[in-house]
């Protein structure tokens, strides 16, 4: 399949294909939950909180929430504005933002930081596919200014450009790359900023919230993205979304930025199990790839020489039995390999297969021997998530290849053979 089509609960969209919705608008602007992550920034929270009193929005479907984590005098704001604070105990943005969400009670979250003030037609663009697609999650153009001159009633657009800071070339650049996330794959959690952020109440319910146990700067925000997109989520950046931060990037203003984002670097290694992130040999805290048979069964020897086969060509996959979901160390599981029967798999014999599954374009990929029958698949977990959810015809299709690679076990093997290298 590659179009859109309305099911039940809005727009059902092949893999990331948001650009086939691009012009279509909600029939009803949806109401919207703004949560606002603040600590000790008085001027900086006067100033979104008064550009989003300034929003082209009907302020009717609009509530704020401070989430504020733990400042030593509670942010002043205006009567229509809600706080939730918490102890503070450290750097707890996550656990801040997850409280401030518990509160809400509209139909679209936007998270915002204190600091991050949103040009008058933000929510707008930011809302708008959330309301079409309940799984998108939006990201928005975050740019950078010193305002620590600038009075927090001027209107943020002009101030923020007449003092207007270097962006990251290097976000700026993949956003480019990927044509605005519609080319989104299992790495691109890393182009999403918990400051510019924005989805539905029901996705982010099935996700889950910010993961609390981040109590230093940075990561909580590409963990729940990677999450995110694992259950499905579709994901787009919005450039037209445009926020300003109070303030150069982070990784430019501060001495001993490298140990902090080593740090970061180090928690996210143990929860996002993919190659970019994982550890390079150390054993990861989670799975990527796990393996499933043979179904079929067969005797004690083909079975050690499938299991082992096709390990030997997916080094990170997990080999697992019966129940193995329940696990949490089986929690972000990407591809699934299913052995349908007992197979030896050649170097190489399953590099198209991986490939095409990793595309994004194919819901499942079958091996097949000459005669039709299946060997073994590669399903995607994602598009089966994103299936199950949306229901009815298939969101994407399937791929058969005949695979010369992968050679079906029918007789015993030679297991000595095998193993030594000669058989």
């Amino acid at each position: 399949m590659s179009r859109a089509s309305i099911r039940d609960g809005g727009w059902a969209l092949p893999h990331n294909r948001w650009d086939l919705i691009a012009d279509e608008q909600p029939a009803a602007l949806p109401s919207v939950s703004v949560v606002i992550a603040h600590y000790a920034q008085p001027i900086e929270l006067a100033r979104t909180l008064l550009a989003l009193e300034r929003q082209n929005y009907p302020r009717d479907l609009v509530e704020i929430v401070v989430a504020d984590d733990g400042s030593p005098e509670p942010p002043t704001v205006a009567g229509n504005v809600r706080v939730v604070s918490q102890p503070d105990r450290g750097f707890r943005v996550a656990a801040a933002r997850n409280r401030g969400v518990e509160v809400t009670g509209n139909d679209v979250l936007v998270f915002l930081d204190a600091d991050t003030s949103p040009e008058p037609d933000y929510l707008r663009h930011i809302v708008r596919l959330p309301a079409l697609t309940w799984d998108a999650v939006t990201v928005g153009r975050r740019r950078h200014a010193d305002l620590a001159s600038v009075e927090a009633t001027a209107p943020i657009a002009e101030a923020g450009r007449a003092h207007e800071l270097d962006e990251p070339a290097w976000l700026r650049e993949e956003y480019t790359r990927t044509h605005d996330l519609l080319d989104a794959d299992h790495r691109s959690y890393r182009f999403l900023i918990g400051a510019v952020v924005a989805c539905t109440r029901r996705f982010f319910d099935e996700v889950g919230g910010f993961d609390e146990s981040f109590t230093r700067y940075g990561g909580e925000d590409w963990e729940w993205a990677y999450r995110a997109w694992l259950r499905g989520a579709v994901l787009a950046h919005v450039p037209e979304a445009t926020a300003w931060h109070d303030g150069p990037d982070r990784a430019v203003r501060e001495p001993g930025a490298l140990g902090a984002k080593n740090a970061e670097v180090l928690a996210l290694s143990g929860l996002i199990p993919v190659e970019g992130s994982r550890p390079r040999a150390l054993a990861a805290a989670k799975a990527d790839i796990v393996v499933t048979g043979p179904r079929a069964g067969g005797t004690d020897g083909q079975e050690f020489v499938s299991r082992d086969s096709v390990l030997a060509q997916l080094p990170s996959a997990e080999l697992v039995r019966p129940g193995w979901s329940a696990e949490a160390r089986f929690d972000r599981v990407r591809i699934r390999v299913d052995l349908e029967r007992p197979v030896r798999v050649a170097p190489g014999g399953l590099d198209a297969a991986m490939e095409a599954v990793e595309s994004g374009a194919y819901a499942r990929v079958a091996l097949r021997r000459a005669d039709g029958a299946v060997l073994l698949r590669l399903v995607s977990t994602r598009a089966e998530v994103r299936q199950s959810r949306w229901g009815g015809e298939p969101l994407l299709p399937d791929l058969d290849l005949v695979a010369p690679g992968v050679i079906a076990l029918d007789a015993e093997v030679d297991l000595e053979g095998y193993l030594g290298g000669w058989a």
